[in-house]
Parts: structure tokens; C-alpha cells; sequence
């Protein structure tokens, strides 16, 4: 069976020469005789894995040496407490709540001290980025929490909050690696990676020294402790290796194809192919204000579910899946990431153009 267009959110497409190159190396990664699977986390091969790994996305990301880069499991979900366990020193911080994980993070943080909504697009079902140009942070806050690109909604931070001096904490897991980035402007910048960067399982988190420290809150398990993880370069128990290593060869992919640059390039010029064409449209309306949309994520609908469904009915027929929309929106979503060829944008548009003349 030849691929399809995958347009899952996540766990999504990655890069085929990636995928290739791993197939390779299943049974017998560089002459060791065992896969990466297989191997002690502790090895010597593992070791150059990992270092390897660490060392490209610091290149990517041009990550300062006061930065941890930290491989951890759990998810972004695990961060959600991990983060107010660590940070929360006078139990109070600011939230923007622009989607469904920042609520879910923002819900998580109230189960450890005061967490402040600051701002919120719930009122137009997150279709839009509030103005966080002066937000009532206060003095006794100790950060800033946002969801810098919204999965489900299909919105994105143009311009990061005005913290007023406060660490700023955002997850960018649908936009991870998929442009370039200020690491100085974050205190904790992570990302799970399923959706633009490797497979389900492992979260990067990127967190500078100052907050990595040993008066966390009281009862925060050992694991979830900044200082644990960092103190032990990522292997305090058994990391996610595979995970690791497959980062590692996407992290390799993107610096052989220009870095962030060039990704941010060739992402704007495949997400004005699909917007252009939702804006021309009859039939499919984009969901997301025009300056607050995701190069990542765009949603869209017919206005009708019946004729939703069959849309995305055909199109997983023509080989384009994953394209319905998530379950609290309805409609459709296409995720263009990375690895998204511009061809597989293209050919949807083609096939969309084509589901309009016949559905007009």
C-alpha cells in the first residue's frame, strides 16, 4: 500500500527519509548487532545517542549554555503539574487560557496554589488570541503560563504576553521546531513531541538553571523534580530511548534541510495554499480570526455536520486522513507540520476544490 497524506494532530507525519533510515537500523543500529530498543540506556552507544540528540537541538534552537534541555516521560499532560510543583514558590501564577491544554494546565495548577486566569478566548470558542499587552499580573506571581499554539483551535501567539517582568512557561508542543525562537523570552519552554518532532511518549522540556532548584513544593515525587532529571542529564531511570533517538534523526533532518529558517519558510508558504484557498471558498469557512492563525493546525467547516462527515469520509477514501475535526469542535482540521510535504497541501486543495463543484 503506498502512504497516505497523513493529517493527524498527533501522533502525526514525520519525515519518510527518517522513517527509512530507522527501518534500517531496526535490527542492527551501526554495527552493534542489537536495535536502539534493545540497548542499555547506560551504553556507550546510547550515550553518543543522547549527546548527539542534546547537541543538535541546542544548534536548532541556538539554546543558551544557562538553559537545561531535559528528555523526560509522561507527556505535556505530566508538565501541567510538574511546572506549579517546581515554580510555585508564593503558590500564585497568571494563565491565558486559549484552548483545551491550557485549561487542562490551568485546572491542574489550582490543585497547588492560586492560579489566576489573566485572559481568556472562551468567549468566541477560542477562535482568537486575547490582547496580552497589560495583563493584571501581580508582584507575588511567579509565572506566566500559556499555550503558545492551539492545537485544536488552530490559533497561535504572533507576539508572547507582556509578563511584566515575570517568567514566562509555554508549552509549544504543535509548534515545536517549526520556526525560529527566542529561548531567552522563556524561563520553561516544552513541547510533547508526537506532534511535530517524534513519536508518542516523551516530552523535551528546556528550562533555565535559575529555576531549577531544591525547594520545590512539599510532596513532589522524585521524578517530577527539575533538579533530579537535570542533575542526571535526563537518565535518572530509564528514559524514553527510542523516542530519543528518532528525535535525534528528525533533529538531524531539520538542520540538513536550512534549520528553523528555512522550516518557517516552507510552513507559511504550504499554510498560504490552504488558507487561500478556505478564504475563496463557497463551501469551507476557516474558524480562526486571520491574525491569531496557526501555521500548524487550521480548522474549517462546512456549516453543515452532514456534509462535514461526507467530506471527511471521501477524503480518507482518496487517502487523505485524520482530517476530522477534534470532538469538542467538530468539523475538520488539517495539521500541516514539518513533515507535510507541500504536495500533500496541494493535493488537498485540489481535492477540496473538486468535493465543492460537486457538493455546491
Amino acid at each position: 500500500m503506498s502512504r497516505v497524506f497523513n493529517f493527524s494532530a498527533g501522533p502525526a507525519v514525520l519525515p519518510e527519509e527518517v522513517l527509512k533510515e530507522a527501518a534500517d537500523e531496526m535490527l542492527d543500529y551501526k554495527g552493534c548487532g542489537m536495535s536502539v530498543m534493545e540497548m542499555s540506556h547506560r551504553s556507550k552507544v546510547f550515550d553518543e545517542i543522547i549527546k548527539d540528540a542534546e547537541a543538535d537541538i541546542r544548534k536548532l534552537m541556538n539554546i543558551p549554555d544557562n538553559y537545561k534541555v531535559l528528555f523526560l516521560q509522561g507527556g505535556a499532560s505530566q508538565q501541567f503539574a510538574a511546572i506549579p510543583m517546581n515554580l510555585m514558590k508564593n503558590k500564585k501564577a497568571g494563565y491565558i487560557i486559549t484552548g483545551q491544554w491550557a485549561k487542562k494546565a490551568f485546572q491542574e495548577a489550582k490543585m497547588y496554589g492560586e492560579a489566576v486566569e489573566l485572559a481568556s478566548s472562551a468567549d468566541e470558542t477560542f477562535s482568537y488570541i486575547p490582547d496580552c499587552s497589560d495583563l493584571p499580573i501581580t508582584d507575588d506571581m511567579d509565572y506566566v503560563y500559556i499555550c503558545e499554539n492551539n492545537t485544536i483551535y488552530g490559533t497561535k501567539f504572533k507576539t508572547l504576553p507582556n509578563t511584566k517582568g515575570k517568567d514566562l512557561v509555554a508549552d509549544v508542543s504543535s509548534c515545536f521546531l517549526s520556526e525560529p525562537v527566542d529561548v531567552t523570552k522563556y524561563g520553561i519552554i516544552y513541547g510533547g513531541v508526537q506532534k511535530n518532532v517524534g513519536p508518542a511518549g516523551m516530552v523535551i522540556v528546556i528550562i533555565r538553571e535559575d529555576l531549577i532548584r531544591d525547594d520545590v513544593l512539599p510532596g513532589t515525587p522524585t521524578m517530577l523534580k527539575y533538579k533530579t532529571q537535570a542533575d542526571n542529564d535526563s537518565l535518572y531511570n530509564t528514559p524514553p530511548c527510542y523516542d530519543i533517538y528518532i528525535c535525534g534523526k528528525v533533529f538531524k533532518w531539520l538542520l540538513k534541510n536550512g534549520g528553523l529558517k528555512a522550516m518557517k519558510e516552507l510552513n507559511e508558504k504550504k499554510a498560504k495554499i490552504l488558507y487561500d484557498y478556505l478564504d475563496s471558498s463557497k463551501l469551507f469557512k476557516g474558524t480562526v480570526r486571520k491574525e491569531d492563525r496557526s501555521l500548524m493546525n487550521v480548522p474549517f467547516v462546512t456549516g453543515n455536520e452532514e456534509l462535514d462527515a461526507k467530506f471527511v469520509k471521501e477524503a480518507t477514501a482518496a487517502g487523505f486522513v485524520n482530517l476530522k475535526g477534534h470532538r469538542t469542535v467538530g468539523g475538520m482540521r488539517a495539521s500541516i507540520y514539518n513533515a507535510m510535504p507541500i504536495e500533500g497541501v496541494e493535493k488537498l486543495v485540489e481535492f477540496m476544490k473538486k468535493f465543492e463543484e460537486e457538493n455546491a
